[in-house]
């Protein structure tokens, strides 16, 4: 954008009759400061965003750090790199007749070294890739001479002065009733934000992408043994055999896991908690998004997820892989209190409570407080261990070296190190008989002699159940019920309906509840959201003021950003796009310092094309009403080239982002296969983002070219009113 307003408006000083050198000084230097401004503001809406906190700060943080380092890139290039290249190439279009003779030459020329290279190339890809590019610059050089450059002087010739007329015409009558227009602009933002409220989009934390795999997660009571949780998984993936059958054509892989790996990746109270006997999962992997053609892998999911209901006693639960870092279930409820037993109820009443309020969208809820595991409990008799001269610790110091093992010694080979451990054999190890009776070797203190003494003379071994394990949060023990959302349904309007269901649940007193996973996380992004917004508006607003040098530029500069989330609102209600928490608010964000730029442009043109005529026509008194809004109709005319121009190259560059037009270039010059679709996971992620921009700017675009300066003519009549500004 910024090397569009400098070379637009050095192009237009020299169809005025300046030499190439005389305009871009010129030109450059009437630009140069609201670039500056303009450029500087887009850095503000992004910096907030650099200080990301969080695990979600991690993953997102280098799209903002990435953008500040271009668009700074950017400004150095437009101020220094582009006035160079200006003054020694860029040449007024003295719509001179085409030679047929001399292009016909060049072409032959080109044609000649691509085929050249490409006779040459064997199999040497390097050359094929430099053949196959000097062709399509044969190419693009007769359509830039037979298609493009007609287009253009059509572009310059006939379109835009039909539009400089049209918007001549329409912003007369616009700056006549600058009432109507702004207070207009207003109500159309009240009545956006209204169907907003009627129509309101589905509200979700990430994008919703297609799964490349697909989990299915298998957890028996706890303590089954492992060779009857391999019997069940192997029954179970007979099962997802026969429901994947009508799909094997972009099925790659399934790949069943038992005991080990066996623990949900997007789950992060689950990550690292070991091997677990009684678990599986069985993953079955997608091909590439591009192979499946019009079969969806959500579909199949979903057909997987109802094909494996009905196993009793059995917790079968599906899920998919995510795009973003775990940040847990989509459906978490965290329950808390002091007394277990008591939580433990609670949890469980609270379960039954939410599986009979009917409420649709729930996969299966599940708590993550493991009961029944069985525990060897052994119990030291003190007053026994203390007359034989026995300490707790060499007890229990005996029992877990012949369950677990002692390192006795290492074993090198190479440059690595190996852990030699000693402990008993299985047949002993798994004996709870021979582990009682292993003998305890010690010295007596009392006379020196060496003593032994089996652990059930000091201890006797009871067979129990304990719990797997006990969660605390924020000091608190927590049980915690998680679930899935069964694809179709929302998950904030899920939790929402079950928010409301549980005002009716009894909670005795000193214990809580609170919405955790997903839901937690999607509240603190979008507070972090929030502020960064208000932060970003702040330091535009400063980067404003110190330019302008009052208050009433950058109040309606502002003014034109908060107009450009209409187009916003409209577009998401209109083509009922989902309210993506992640990348919507960063697209909003986005426009805030992407609008602000046309608009500084073109009130600092008008300030100048005011200033100038002041200059001319009054001697430095403030000029006549009708003189005012002359300087303002000629300056949005002549800034209406580079804002639309601006507008439409940012547009048309984020449009292949937004559909998810993938081309693969390397591959297309290498072999002639772009291996061209439209979808796939990046449209998932990047859409609502490029979406939310594209809506805003097209309604930005209007707000710029019409309410801009009738908001101008607006608040200047204001400051003249009140004696506020002497011009």
């Amino acid at each position: 954008d910024n090397g569009i307003v400098v070379v637009e408006n050095v192009y237009r000083l020299m169809e005025e009759g300046l030499s190439a050198s005389e305009a871009t000084m010129k030109g450059v230097g009437e630009v140069a400061l609201p670039i500056i401004s303009s450029t500087a503001t887009t850095l503000a809406a992004f910096l907030p965003l650099a200080f990301w906190p969080g695990i979600m700060g991690e993953f997102m943080k280098y799209l903002p750090i990435t953008l500040i380092i271009t668009l700074g890139s950017s400004l150095f290039v437009a101020l220094v790199i582009n006035p160079v290249l200006i003054k020694l190439f860029m040449k007024v279009d003295d719509r001179g007749k085409i030679d047929n003779k001399k292009v016909l030459r060049n072409l032959i020329i080109t044609l000649s070294i691509g085929f050249a290279f490409l006779g040459i190339a064997g199999d040497s890809e390097v050359l094929r890739v430099i053949g196959n590019l000097v062709l399509l610059i044969a190419v693009l050089m007769i359509l830039s001479i037979y298609v493009l450059t007609p287009m253009s002087r059509w572009f310059q010739d006939t379109l835009l002065p039909t539009l400089e007329r049209w918007y001549v015409v329409t912003i007369r009558i616009a700056l006549n009733r600058m009432y109507l227009f702004f207070f207009g602009t207003v109500a159309l933002l009240f009545i956006a934000l209204l169907l907003l409220k009627v129509f309101t989009p589905n509200v979700i934390f990430f994008p919703i992408n297609e799964p490349k795999y697909v989990n299915v997660f298998i957890e028996l009571p706890i303590g089954t043994d492992i060779e009857a949780t391999n019997d069940f998984a192997l029954e179970v993936n007979d099962r997802i055999d026969e429901l994947i059958e009508p799909h094997l054509g972009i099925i790659e892989s399934v790949i069943s896991n038992v005991g080990q790996g066996a623990t949900d990746p997007n789950d992060p109270s689950s990550i690292g908690s070991g091997d677990s006997p009684h678990k599986a999962r069985i993953t079955i992997n997608f091909v590439e998004i591009e192979e499946r053609g019009k079969t969806k892998s959500s579909d199949i999911m979903e057909e997987i997820r109802s094909g494996l209901r009905g196993y009793a006693g059995v917790t079968v639960t599906v899920d998919k892989d995510n795009n973003g870092p775990p940040v847990g279930k989509p459906i978490s409820i965290e329950v808390s209190g002091d007394d277990y037993e008591a939580l433990i109820d609670i949890t469980e009443r609270m379960k039954q409570f939410i599986n009979e309020s009917g409420i649709e969208g729930i996969e299966k809820l599940k708590s993550n407080l493991e009961l029944g595991k069985p525990e060897l409990r052994v119990e030291i008799d003190r007053d026994k261990a203390r007359r034989f001269g026995l300490s707790t610790y060499s007890i229990a110091n005996e029992l877990r070296t012949g369950i677990f093992g002692k390192e006795i010694s290492k074993f090198k080979e190479g440059e690595d190190d190996y852990d030699i451990q000693v402990r008993l054999d299985d047949k002993y190890r798994y004996d709870v008989d021979a582990l009682m009776n292993k003998n305890i070797t010690f010295r007596n203190q009392t006379n020196g002699r060496m003593h032994q003494v089996p652990i059930s003379s000091v201890a006797k071994a009871e067979l129990t159940s304990t719990y797997g394990s006990i969660r605390r949060k924020d000091m608190k023990r927590v049980i915690t019920l998680t679930s899935n959302v069964i694809g179709g349904y929302n998950a904030t309007l899920v939790n929402q309906q079950i928010a409301i269901a549980l005002n009716d649940f009894n909670m005795p007193g000193g214990y809580d509840y609170k919405f955790g996973g997903e839901q937690e996380s999607q509240a603190e992004e979008m507070a972090f959201l929030s502020q960064a917004l208000l932060i970003a508006i702040f330091l535009i607003f400063l980067i404003i003021v110190s330019q302008f040098n009052k208050l009433t530029a950058p109040f309606i500069i502002m003014m034109s950003v908060l107009f450009s989330t209409i187009g916003v609102f409209f577009g998401l209600v209109t083509f009922q796009m989902d309210f993506v928490v992640m990348m919507t608010m960063v697209g909003i964000i986005s426009l805030a310092g992407i609008v602000v730029n046309n608009a500084i442009v073109l009130i600092d043109f008008i300030e100048l094309s005011r200033k100038r005529r002041r200059a001319e026509l009054s001697h430095g008194e403030r000029l006549p009403m009708s003189e005012i809004k002359e300087s303002i109709v000629q300056a949005g005319k002549t800034r209406l080239r580079p804002v639309l121009l601006t507008a439409i190259t940012t547009i048309l560059g984020l449009i292949p982002l937004a559909v998810g037009l993938n081309i693969d270039f390397l591959n297309f010059f290498v072999n002639y296969d772009p291996n061209f679709f439209i979808g796939g996971d990046s449209v998932i992620f990047w859409g609502p983002m490029s979406w939310t921009v594209i809506f805003g700017l097209t309604f930005a675009t209007l707000v710029t070219l019409v309410i801009v300066p009738v908001m101008y003519l607006f608040f200047d009549k204001i400051n003249y009113r009140f004696k506020l500004s002497k011009y």
